[in-house]
Parts: C-alpha cells; sequence; structure tokens
C-alpha cells in the first residue's frame, strides 16, 4: 500500500510540474528537454526562460538538496511565478547577461543551460502587450517594458530600407520591399500606436494567407524590437566558458532562424553556413559533441495537445 501511494504521489507530482502553469505558459517538449540535460543531483543548472517555470520545476524535481537553479527572465510578469525553493535563484534579466550575472552569484560553471526560445502563451494571450494579431491594444511588443523602442516606434522611424531588410530577414515576408515602401509612404498620414491601427495601415499590401502573412510580419517586428537574434547569438557564445566539461545544453526554437543559428554554432562554434568544398579542410577544435544528429521534435500526443509544439525543435550538445 505504501509503495501504491508512492507511485500515485510521485505521478501527480510529475502532471503538476507540467500543466501547474496552463494559465501563463505550457512547456513545449517538457520531458524530452529535462531528459536531455542528464541532471545530476548535486549539480547547478540554468533555465535561461523562465516563464511560467513549468521547465524550471522539471529541473527541480531532478536536483538533490544540494543542486542549485539559476533562472533568467526579463519579463516583469514572470516574476510573479517565481518558485518557493531554497535552491532556486531568480534572475530578471535577459540571458544575454548569462555570464556576467552567474558570476555576480558566485557561479563560473554550471552543468547544463536550458532555453524555450521565442514568446510564452502568456504574452501571446494578453492583449496589451501588443505580441498577437488576435487582439487590439498598444503596438507594444517589448519583453521588457525597461527598453525603450516597441513596435510603433520602428515602424514610424526606420528608414525604408532598414524595414525592407527586417522583414525579409526575420519575417520571410515575400513581398518585404513593397510592404516597406508602403509603410514608409502611408505612414505620415495616420496614428500607428495600436495594432488595430498597422493591421489597418497595411491591408493594401496583405499577400496571399492573410493570418500567416500577418504572423511573419508580427514575428519580424518582435524579433527586431527585442533583438532577439542578438541575443541569442550572444547567449550562445557563452556556453563553451560557462558550461563544464561533459556539461549539456538543451535550446529549444520555433522557427528557422533561430534553429539556424544554434544548428551552426552547435555544429561548428560559429554562425556561418559554410559551402561544402572537397578541396578545403578546415580544422577547428571541437567545441561540442552533439547527442542528436536531427533536432527532436513534439510527438503526435503533445501537438494534439498543445499546437504551439508543432514547429518546436529541441537541440541537444556535450561540451568535450
Amino acid at each position: 500500500m505504501m509503495n501504491e501511494r508512492k507511485v500515485k504521489k510521485e505521478t501527480n507530482s510529475t502532471f503538476n510540474t507540467q500543466y501547474s502553469s496552463l494559465n501563463y505558459h505550457i512547456p513545449v517538449l517538457f520531458n524530452e528537454s529535462i531528459d536531455a540535460l542528464n541532471i545530476k543531483p548535486n549539480g547547478i543548472y540554468v533555465d535561461c526562460t523562465f516563464g511560467g517555470g513549468g521547465h524550471s520545476k522539471g529541473i527541480l524535481q531532478k536536483l538533490g538538496l544540494n543542486g542549485k537553479l539559476f533562472a533568467f527572465d526579463q519579463d516583469a510578469d514572470a516574476q510573479r511565478n517565481v518558485l518557493n525553493d531554497e535552491r532556486f535563484v531568480f534572475i530578471p534579466h535577459n540571458f544575454r547577461h548569462l555570464q556576467r550575472f552567474l558570476r555576480v552569484n558566485g557561479v563560473t560553471e554550471v552543468d547544463g543551460v536550458l532555453a524555450d526560445l521565442g514568446v510564452s502563451s502568456h504574452q501571446f494571450d494578453e492583449g496589451s502587450r501588443g505580441f498577437s494579431t488576435r487582439f487590439d491594444g498598444p503596438f507594444d511588443m517589448r519583453m521588457s517594458v525597461q527598453q525603450e523602442t516597441t513596435a510603433a516606434s520602428i515602424i514610424t522611424t526606420y528608414t525604408e530600407q532598414k524595414l525592407h531588410k527586417m522583414f525579409e530577414q526575420y519575417g520571410e515576408v515575400s513581398n518585404a520591399k513593397t510592404l516597406a515602401k508602403h509603410i514608409v509612404q502611408q505612414r505620415k498620414q495616420v496614428s500607428l500606436q495600436t495594432i488595430q491601427q498597422f493591421k489597418s495601415l497595411i491591408a493594401p499590401v496583405v499577400k496571399g494567407n492573410p493570418n500567416k502573412y500577418l504572423a511573419q510580419v508580427f514575428q519580424a517586428l518582435r524579433m527586431e524590437v527585442n533583438q532577439e537574434t542578438e541575443a541569442l547569438k550572444e547567449m550562445l557564445q557563452q556556453l563553451p566558458i560557462v558550461l563544464k566539461k561533459e556539461g549539456r545544453a538543451a535550446i529549444i526554437t520555433f522557427h528557422s532562424i533561430e534553429d539556424r543559428l544554434v544548428k551552426n554554432f552547435f555544429k561548428r562554434g560559429s554562425f556561418d553556413e559554410l559551402p561544402e568544398n572537397p578541396f578545403v579542410t578546415e580544422v577547428k577544435e571541437k567545441i561540442f559533441n552533439l547527442i542528436s544528429k536531427k533536432p527532436i521534435t513534439a510527438n503526435t500526443e503533445e501537438v494534439k495537445r498543445n499546437t504551439r509544439s508543432r514547429s518546436a525543435k529541441l537541440r541537444v550538445v556535450e561540451k568535450v
């Protein structure tokens, strides 16, 4: 009977870890990412994207009394989910400052780093944040209200060339040049402080499926507002320094731009796509061993439960 109670308790605990933060964010590839870290009970770990705390709870569940978890999140809303656990330290900053704030806390090396990139369910569902095309609200998109740049300030101040590059590079928008030109020609005639005002402005140049098109445009703006690509690169470049030997990094991405950066850095320690040339042999010091050559993706059951997981890709490496 005692064993039965123990099993039941562990099962309920796992369920709570995965679903207790449903109102804020559903952690994707939960079991896969926690398992990928190969957690040592007394190890030191980092959750770069705390959000609703789902992944952090999973890590803590694997840690012993002497283990430690540091969690980063620049979004003030995420601080409401801070965990009451002596092994847990919350750092209210962008993960691009990974090494700096670990050192502030007396840590130079860790056993594992986890990052679930992109936008949390809460940010998408909170109309006042300006991340979603589904609601009207301030044309904002800042993950941290401390920063000055908003989606509205970008649209009203960027040159046509900068807008074109942004939509093409970060949103892979098919008519990025036409869109940028239209915005610059029309923006002085209208106010652009709300999502609806922006959507009305670009309505004449929307191409193809409106929902997909707007999603790509909003993605480009969000990535520019929050400097997501730059922050990701900075964090990745710090991994060889902060990870212990045989320490692991598990990164979950949601679109090809981020996945390409992670894939290239994990494979060769740089972000460049190198053309294959049989006559040139580049010998570079190996930093990581790939735990999985191909990215780990969500199974059918998870995709049914959480459609956001459909585009998720988990890549895992171990420091040599």
